[in-house]
């Protein structure tokens, strides 16, 4: 007999921790499973915008991070947060006891952890989804909660403590399905492209980056002699970066522009080279399409995960890295002119890129929320 899945659903903070839950909701509606959601957040978090533009109940809470190695700067936060912890984990109680979900899903951030401590309280199951291959500190804690585990990366397995690991399963990080949809002609036609020279897409984020944005500032120029460049640089670089001078022979082939929206999925279809971070999202992105790329990993993060990334995509052949923490133009210039010069290192690099992704991810967390639930209805597998 089916029943309704009810599914509480934690995580945000960033988009690395918001868009796989949603897109694992996704896949929950394209199996037409009955069910009832309730996300759980902060009211400054990214996941309460998203879950306000989708029409997914919200509900906020409370919570705080606790730094393992605050400076002077931060201690005062750090001490607030305290504080604030217990608070957020009375509030998620409440949420929880109320809705009564049949499965908790959790992907991270720290307003997963009052979540992940409800679940046990009120003995409802926990499924855990790290992005990462490093497992950050409040995953670790709630990987001793858990009920199954989801890995991103097979290495994610020896950072989680010794008795959780019997708990975990590969199941790669889900990524947007409409981005192995692209169309190659549109993005040509969109951006006015030439099929002379080959296509490097510039990315740092929704808000740009001014690490990746000065590098190609510097070597544009010369860049320009071998590629054309769609580059997106962000709303407060838009100006910047179209007033870089340049040889007017060559003008047209750059292509800055503010923010990628829908056409995302086009421009990965066309690119030859991806220029971008190493966060978890983009490199699930990356090697689910089968890009090579050149990654300048954000310094420092949470574990030096962005350059622990890069190097993994590096060492498996599917990326070039800049894993210094202040590189140079000439540095990435270096990095990039083998790829531009040599089609075949390029096709060689995108099937090694395409080897470590998982296209089935979202499904496969899916079929593992299911599965936890003891559900079986009309959309299971």
């Amino acid at each position: 007999m089916s029943r309704t899945l009810r599914l509480l659903i934690t995580g945000g903070g960033t988009g690395g921790h918001t868009y796989p839950a949603l897109t694992t909701l996704a896949a929950v509606q394209r199996r037409q499973v009955p069910h009832d959601v309730l996300w759980v957040g902060t009211a400054g978090g990214l996941e309460a915008r998203i879950t306000a533009e989708h029409g997914i109940p919200f509900k906020a809470i409370t919570t705080g991070k606790l730094r393992r190695r605050p400076n002077l700067k931060e201690l005062g936060t750090n001490i607030a947060d305290v504080f604030r912890i217990p608070v957020g984990v009375f509030q998620a109680i409440g949420h929880a006891a109320r809705f009564l979900p049949d499965v908790v899903l959790s992907t991270g951030g720290y307003v997963a952890v009052p979540i992940g401590v409800a679940a046990k309280l009120i003995r409802r199951p926990l499924v855990m989804h790290e992005q990462t291959t490093v497992v950050g500190l409040a995953n670790r804690i709630l990987s001793r909660l858990a009920t199954r585990i989801a890995l991103s990366h097979e290495s994610s397995l020896d950072h989680l403590p010794a008795a959780a690991r019997a708990k975990a399963v590969v199941t790669g990080n889900p990524i947007r399905p409409e981005l192995l949809q692209g169309n190659r002609a549109a993005a040509y036609d969109l951006f006015g492209l030439t099929f002379e020279v080959p296509l490097i897409y510039v990315t740092g984020g929704a808000q740009g980056s001014k690490q990746i944005n000065t590098l190609i500032a510097e070597i544009l120029p010369r860049l320009l002699e071998h590629a054309q460049v769609v580059h997106q640089c962000g709303p407060a670089w838009i100006d910047q970066m179209r007033a870089v001078a340049l040889p007017p022979e060559l003008a047209d082939r750059y292509h800055p522009v503010p923010y990628v929206g829908s056409e995302l999925a086009d421009l990965f279809a066309a690119a030859d080279v991806v220029i971008s971070r190493s966060g978890a999202g983009t490199v699930s992105e990356l090697t689910a399409i089968g890009r090579p790329s050149v990654l300048i990993p954000l310094i420092p993060t949470g574990g030096d995960e962005q350059r622990k990334n890069a190097r993994y995509l590096a060492e498996a052949g599917a990326a070039r890295a800049l894993l210094e923490p202040h590189p140079t133009g000439e540095m990435l210039l270096a990095e990039l002119m083998p790829l531009l010069a040599d089609p075949e290192l390029r096709h060689t690099m995108g099937q090694a890129a395409g080897k470590l992704g998982r296209v089935d991810a979202a499904d496969a967390l899916c079929d593992l929320l299911l599965q936890t639930a003891g559900y079986a209805g009309p959309g299971s597998r």
